[in-house]
Parts: structure tokens; C-alpha cells; sequence
């Protein structure tokens, strides 16, 4: 072999054989005449390039869903600019939900949850989550063609300006990291399919309430068809809810929880904040988010926020409130939440006014800083 080579070099014009002697092309000589050895490349897992691929309709061409996946609408769902919305679970055959830990199911694997985003009456996207054998959760958005013919995976740098809103602001099909920045929050990523959220102990008055699903999919209905298990039996008896000195507070509370909890609780990375909003099953207390909000001082001042607002809820004092100042925001450093939304969600702004301007006294416990001397 060597030989073979050593005559290969040779017969090479003089630049090449210095180039030889260097070491450089006799190697790669060496390279050529061995055999190549073809290795088997194992395709990276991923979402399917169309929605129609990942299972969610019997028959494409007429959009009818499966009839074996479950329709479902949470309590309190998630506000995102107006967007009409439509949810549905399927889990593999055989499989179930452990419900040991009420404010953390289990989902087994295969199971794949759909969320269809429609402004108008037009289809805009549908989001797609599916658990994958190592346990971790498949991330995907697809962006529906203008004629509604089709719809293709989008990006997983997400995609803007996929819906033109009001006030020259557009619709934000969100990237793979921000779905992960909400849903990667708490101990589930999965957070419209719940305890709370599908408690049979429905608020009448929850902000944005959609029409229930038929059948109507609750905690309950789960258990009847042995879809849920390991429940504890003090939930299914005494179904949870928000302990709340009035409707209006009820779904104040319930608001949060929705749309601001998954990032504001005990379990995540913001938990030193101390700023409580997510709603805990078995509490059967005063609510964390009254407790952490009225009368706490904020813990530092976002750009833009006014002097004025030094408390996170100031009872009776709305206007004095930082929690509903940035509510009211969409100045991208102050606006809560700080993703998902365009435009501020009017209704949600008069529901946490009305709540503030009724509290009757701060909860909290006395606290060194006086007003105008936070932190």
C-alpha cells in the first residue's frame, strides 16, 4: 500500500510533491484509496411539515377533527389579542393521566394537544404540542395559507406580522424559545388542561369565557372514563376554586391565574420575586395572589413606570397600582405579560379596576418600607 502511494506521488507535478513531503496530500492519498465507509445518518425527530400530518383531522378537506380527540376549553384561558380559539387532547390508546400531584399531571407519552388561533373567522394558526418517548415535549406552530387550504410548519424563529391587528400592530407566531419561556414555567408545560382549569366548579364570571365543549370535558368526565387517575378524592368532592371575598375578586384571581401565573408563582425561575399568581388545588386559604400583590411594595422600577405607582396593588387606588399600570402598558419594557400579546386587553384592565377600587383593606403584613420607599 505504501508503495502504491509513494508511486502516486511521484508521478505529481513538483508544487504537489512538496505539498507531499509536508504530509498534507499523502494523507489525503491515503484517504482516497481506502474504502469509504458509508454511516447511516438517524433522522432528528420533529413535527411533521403540515398540520394534517400530525393527526388532528379525519379529513382534511373538510377540517372535520377526529372524533377520537377531546375538545375541550379551560375556565380561564389565555388571552392573545382577541383570538378565537379551539383546544383538543388525544392521548395514545391505553394511555392516561396521572393525577397524583393536582397541580402537575402527568401526560403519557404520545400524548399531542392542539390550539387553533383564528381572528375573524379566518384561521391563522394551530399550535402543536406532543410528548416524545424521552419525556420531553415536541414544540411546533403552523401558519394557515390566506385561502385556508393548507397549513405548514412555521419557523421555530416564529413568525410576525401573521395577522394584521388594530392600532398598525400585528399578530406574532411565537418562536420555539417563547412557548418554552411560558410553558417551561411550572412543573407541567401543559397549562390550559388543569385541575383548576377543568374544575366542574366553573366561575360564571370568568373574563373571556368560551362555549363549553360537548362533551363537556372536566376533572369529572376524565375520571368517569378512566382517563384520569390517581385524582385525590378530597378534589373530586369538593371541586377547587379560588377562595374570594366577591365574584369580581374570583375572576380577578381567575384572570391571573390564566394569563400571568405561568411565569409568576412559587415553582419557577421568577419565584424570588415573590409575586404569587398561579392558583394552587388543594388552597384553601386566602389566595396567594391577593397576599402577594396588596400592600407589597414593587421590588424595583420598570422604565417607563410611574413614580406614583410604588406598590404592586394599592387597595382602593387603582391608579396607584403597578400590577394594573403595566396591565394597561404595551410600552415593551413596562407591558405585562411581556410576550403573546400586541394589543391591551380593555376587558382585563376594567375587571382588575374594579377589583382594586373594591378591596377594603391590605392583607399583607406590615411592612418596614413605607410607601415611596420601596425598592
Amino acid at each position: 500500500m505504501l508503495k502504491r502511494v509513494t508511486n502516486l506521488a511521484e508521478s505529481l507535478s513538483p508544487p504537489l510533491r512538496l505539498l507531499i513531503a509536508a504530509g498534507g496530500v499523502l494523507l489525503a492519498a491515503l484517504a482516497l484509496l481506502a474504502p469509504v465507509t458509508v454511516i447511516a445518518q438517524t433522522p432528528v425527530p420533529g413535527a411533521p411539515q403540515n398540520l394534517q400530518d400530525t393527526g388532528l383531522y379525519a379529513d382534511f378537506k373538510t377540517l372535520a377533527v377526529d372524533p377520537r380527540h377531546l375538545a375541550f376549553t379551560p375556565q380561564y384561558p389565555l388571552w392573545s389579542d382577541g383570538a378565537a380559539k379551539r383546544r383538543w387532547l388525544s392521548l395514545p390508546p391505553g394511555g392516561v393521566i396521572d393525577g397524583s400531584d393536582p397541580d402537575a399531571w402527568v401526560f403519557p407519552v404520545g400524548t399531542r394537544f392542539w390550539k387553533e388561533f383564528s381572528f375573524r373567522g379566518q384561521r391563522i394558526e394551530t399550535r402543536y404540542l406532543e410528548r416524545q418517548a424521552d419525556g420531553e415535549w415536541l414544540y411546533a406552530a403552523y401558519t394557515w395559507s390566506p385561502d385556508g387550504g393548507e397549513a405548514t410548519l412555521t419557523s421555530q424563529k416564529g413568525r410576525r406580522n401573521a395577522y394584521q391587528l388594530a392600532a398598525g400592530r400585528s399578530h406574532t407566531i411565537p418562536s420555539v424559545d417563547d412557548c418554552k419561556a411560558c410553558h417551561q414555567g411550572v412543573r407541567s408545560e401543559i397549562l390550559g388542561f388543569s385541575t383548576l382549569q377543568l374544575s366542574r366548579d366553573r366561575d360564571p364570571f370568568a373574563m373571556h369565557a368560551e362555549p363549553r365543549s360537548f362533551p363537556d370535558v372536566d376533572v369529572n368526565y376524565l375520571i368517569e372514563k378512566g382517563l384520569l387517575i390517581g385524582f385525590p378524592q378530597k378534589l373530586v368532592n369538593t371541586a377547587p376554586r379560588f377562595v374570594a371575598a366577591s365574584a369580581t375578586e374570583r375572576a380577578a384571581l381567575g384572570y391571573m391565574h390564566g394569563n400571568c401565573g405561568h411565569c409568576h408563582n412559587d415553582q419557577g425561575p421568577l419565584k424570588n420575586l415573590g409575586l404569587f399568581l398561579r392558583h394552587i388545588s388543594a388552597d384553601r386559604t386566602q389566595s396567594a395572589a391577593v397576599t402577594t400583590t396588596v400592600g407589597h411594595p414593587i421590588k424595583k422600577r420598570a422604565p417607563g413606570q410611574s413614580p406614583d405607582a410604588v406598590l404592586r396593588v394599592e387597595a382602593r387606588h387603582p391608579q396607584g397600582s403597578a400590577l394594573l399600570e403595566r396591565m394597561a402598558s404595551r410600552y415593551p419594557p413596562l407591558q405585562m405579560p411581556p410576550l403573546g400579546t400586541e394589543l391591551v386587553d380593555k376587558d382585563a384592565v376594567a375587571l382588575i379596576y374594579r377589583w382594586i377600587s373594591g378591596l377594603d383593606a391590605s392583607p399583607a403584613e406590615p411592612n418596614s418600607q413605607a410607601k415611596g420607599h420601596s425598592q
